[in-house]
């Protein structure tokens, strides 16, 4: 094996972009690079020459990948490690592209409760904050396409769930009759909170999302405000199944504390509904945090 020990890169590798971290023998990011190479544009053969792309700009180094390239879309499928899920159980099985020299992280699933559900990419940010943080026991949630809220307990991830509110709403701004309500809004203003409002109260979303039109169509609702009230409606919607999903026995009460780990708009927006419903939170920047969770894995195999 490669001596991880003297530094390597960390990807980052999703479906439409990739990031990649030259990260040196202190921890140190050193170089990184960001392009539009994700796995939907990488046609399958052509992954052995897309990482070489990687260590052509940041040096040869052991690389550690992580993300969609290990999905069925990806370059190899990684398996999934059922939860409850550590670095080392990550570590643990890794799929070795290149014995030694080359790897792709597995994904993190969970069954039970008549469910199903899976994530990969995200695991690795949430291991990330955690080795900055005393996170045995806590409940964090990861904003974004497919929103996930974890429930980590004794440095693992116990239990997870996935909502598409990120995806819902750009369904709804390119492809349906709402569209032309939905392009553009801002930070989380009046008529966001009222949405909000709308969806931690147990919306009928179906219903509420088509009398966003009617109300625009009526002049009951002003054009301006659909965007914010529907993101809002999608974030509050989003918010009551995550805190209901992770509540106290019998659902009788909310956690303390929320940790929301994405990108900071996103997490302001997330933060901004968390606090409608009377429950405080914290943001953390996703970005660092991916590189702090691949060297916890690294460190897992030495």
């Amino acid at each position: 094996m490669d001596n991880w020990n003297d530094g390597f890169i960390a990807v980052d590798w999703g479906t439409t972009n990739r990031r990649a971290y030259r990260v040196d023998a202190g921890g140190q990011v050193v170089a990184e690079m960001e392009d539009d190479a994700g796995v939907t544009i990488v046609a399958k053969d052509g992954f052995p020459a897309a990482v070489a792309r990687i260590t052509e700009r940041l040096g040869e180094a052991p690389l550690l990948m992580a993300g969609m390239i290990g999905s069925d879309r990806g370059w190899h499928q990684a398996s999934y490690v059922p939860c409850p899920a550590s670095p080392a159980d990550l570590a643990r099985n890794l799929l070795w592209v290149e014995p030694g020299r080359i790897a792709i992280v597995p994904g993190v699933a969970f069954t039970g409760e008549g469910r199903a559900d899976v994530m990969r990419g995200e695991e690795v940010q949430v291991f990330g904050h955690m080795a900055g943080h005393d996170g045995g026991n806590a409940l964090l949630c990861h904003p974004g396409t497919h929103t996930k809220w974890v429930r980590l307990s004794a440095g693992a991830i116990a239990e997870f769930r996935t909502f598409m509110t990120g995806e819902l709403f750009g369904l709804l701004r390119d492809h349906s009759i709402l569209g032309p309500l939905l392009q553009g809004h801002g930070p989380p203003d009046a008529d966001f909170l009222a949405g909000v409002d709308r969806g931690l109260a147990g919306s009928d979303l179906a219903a509420d999302l088509f009398s966003v039109r009617a109300g625009v169509l009526l002049g009951t609702r002003a054009r301006e405000s659909a965007a914010g009230w529907v993101s809002g409606l999608l974030v509050g919607a989003d918010v009551r199944g995550g805190l209901a999903s992770f509540s106290g026995t019998g659902g009788a009460e909310k956690p303390r504390c929320v940790t929301v780990l994405g990108r900071p708009e996103l997490n302001r927006l997330y933060c901004a509904a968390l606090a409608h419903a009377g429950v405080l939170s914290t943001g953390a920047d996703g970005g660092p945090a991916f590189v702090a969770g691949m060297q916890a894995i690294r460190k897992a195999l030495t």
